[in-house]
């Protein structure tokens, strides 16, 4: 079966190929209309002075802060906790689920760490200039707190299903929670609302987006666009990376999880350890490019800009430095194996802390030391991963290599975690089966070498749209079910004080 799959593939690739010049054209003319208006109904603007805030970040934000608040600030007192789970100290084997707590995180973290973390902060730098690293680094601190709540929900309502296998996520919580309340109706409404809104979003900007970055950068580390012999050649680029994340994910979350548990690890510590190098190259410039953090967020452009980088661009094009709020990554958490919500909940604290206030910060110094070391330099009217490139090319010739490699394996990880993410909201609308999981994973796969193929337009737009409105009811539904979520954090804490909860001692 695997095999007819990749063949039934590789022949529908082949055969787009062929068309891919005048498809895009003609489906971006048809689509823009539709998402223009889309566009302008998801993320409506609130005028702020001389900039405007779109109301969907407004939601994310203020929820942020309120669970923050209501968590009794979870982010801070359960970071230690978060960092005991994932070693392994109360890990029980016997327990349900499909993954353990390094793997799940693992899982979660290659799903938000992609080619925005590399462009995208150098967006938010150009928009807001250094003050928005200020804002990144509150925004995914906040953001920790509706991450725990949304991800201890994924476990708690999760199925388990007859052959072992587990299936959560926002549908599920939403449907079974609202269910609870008395609105059966509203539940299952919410619960479909978001299993489409998660399939168009895994096949936007978590496949065709970061496929077709892949492909960019690869083409140009190889000559550009002028050089490189792949320049007009996405389809061979696109059927190599469609088959690879076919050999991945065929598997299924055990399959994901084993190559996200190296992978991840691998490519942050590559990624940091090269950005860091850059960094204390320009080591007399370190203190300034810190310092104009800081000053720069309580500017007035500081403000205004560190909130429209961090957090408006930031969120809408692929950054994923925080997610929290969207509900994606407990799709991912709640195929973890325990009995104890809770736990799983806590061990997602860690994920806004790495790909946000650790890769995304890192990624801003390198910038924001490059443009004290060279006055100007972010001006020079480089954008995105181009700006990033040309800061690791300031110090030596050679690095926007690795720096491609890094931001090709940022852009795998990513595709085969959203490709879980998708295959939920797939199988929660058409049924658990083996047939619908091959259909889903033939489709994904199309879509990544297609993503090397087309233009990126109007299409993605949509798929930015819909994976932001899907955190309007997630976040609702978090609202409604924070009680029962403070109730589950009091009583867990509780028993581990009280010697109820041990260490699982592994033989």
């Amino acid at each position: 079966m695997k095999r007819i799959l990749l063949a039934a593939l590789m022949l529908s690739l082949m055969s787009a190929s062929a068309h891919a010049a005048g498809f895009d054209e003609t489906i971006n003319t048809m689509t823009a209309p539709i998402a223009e208006w889309f566009g302008k109904v998801v993320f409506f603007k609130i005028p702020i002075g001389d900039a405007a805030l779109p109301l969907v970040v407004l939601w994310l934000v203020v929820g942020a802060i309120f669970f923050t608040v209501y968590m009794g600030f979870i982010n801070i007192r359960g970071f230690k906790h978060a960092i005991e789970l994932v070693r392994g100290d109360y890990a029980n084997p016997k327990d349900a689920g499909e993954v353990s707590h390094f793997q799940a995180l693992a899982t979660a973290v290659s799903g938000t760490v992609g080619i925005g973390n590399i462009g995208g902060v150098a967006v938010a730098v150009t928009v807001g200039g250094p003050g928005a690293t200020f804002w990144l680094i509150m925004a995914g601190f906040l953001g920790m707190s509706t991450k725990f709540v949304e991800c201890t929900l994924g476990v708690k309502y999760r199925n388990e299903n007859p052959d072992g296998s587990v299936s959560g996520g926002p549908m599920y919580y939403l449907r079974k929670g609202f269910s609870e309340r008395g609105m059966e109706g509203f539940g299952k409404f919410v619960g479909a609302f978001y299993a489409i809104g998660i399939c168009l979003g895994a096949l936007g900007i978590g496949n065709m987006f970061q496929s077709n970055q892949a492909f960019v950068q690869f083409v140009n580390v190889t000559g550009g666009t002028q050089e490189s012999w792949f320049a007009d050649k996405g389809w061979l680029f696109g059927i190599v990376m469609a088959l690879v994340v076919a050999s991945v994910i065929i598997g299924g979350i055990k399959s994901i999880a084993r190559v996200t548990e190296k992978i991840v690890p691998f490519m942050a510590i590559f990624y940091c350890v090269f950005a860091l190098i850059v960094i204390f190259m320009n080591y007399d410039a370190i203190p300034q490019a810190i310092a104009n953090i800081f000053t720069g967020a309580m500017t007035g452009e500081g403000v205004v800009g560190g909130a429209l980088g961090a957090l408006i661009i930031g969120f809408q094009r692929a950054v994923f430095s925080n997610e929290a709020g969207i509900g994606s990554a407990s799709i991912a958490h709640s195929a973890v194996r325990t009995n104890e919500p809770v736990t799983e909940g806590v061990v997602s604290l860690l994920e806004p802390f790495i790909d946000t206030i650790v890769i995304c910060t890192i990624t801003a110094l390198v910038i924001g030391t490059a443009a004290v070391a060279e006055p100007g330099f972010a001006l020079v009217g480089q954008q995105g991963i181009a700006m990033t490139s040309a800061a690791f090319a300031r110090e030596i010739s050679w690095f926007p290599i690795p720096l491609a490699f890094a931001a090709m394996m940022f852009a795998f990880s990513t595709m085969i975690s959203w490709s879980y993410y998708g295959l939920k909201g797939w199988t929660y609308l058409f049924g658990e089966s083996q047939t619908m999981d091959r259909i889903y994973k033939a489709i994904f796969c199309f879509f990544v070498a297609l993503g090397c193929m087309v233009q990126l337009g109007p299409i993605l737009d949509i798929s930015d749209a819909f994976v932001f409105l899907i955190c309007v009811p997630n976040i609702l539904g978090l609202y409604f079910l924070a009680p029962i979520v403070k109730r589950e954090t009091e009583s867990y804490f509780a028993r581990i004080k009280s010697g109820e909860i041990k260490k699982y001692k592994h033989t």
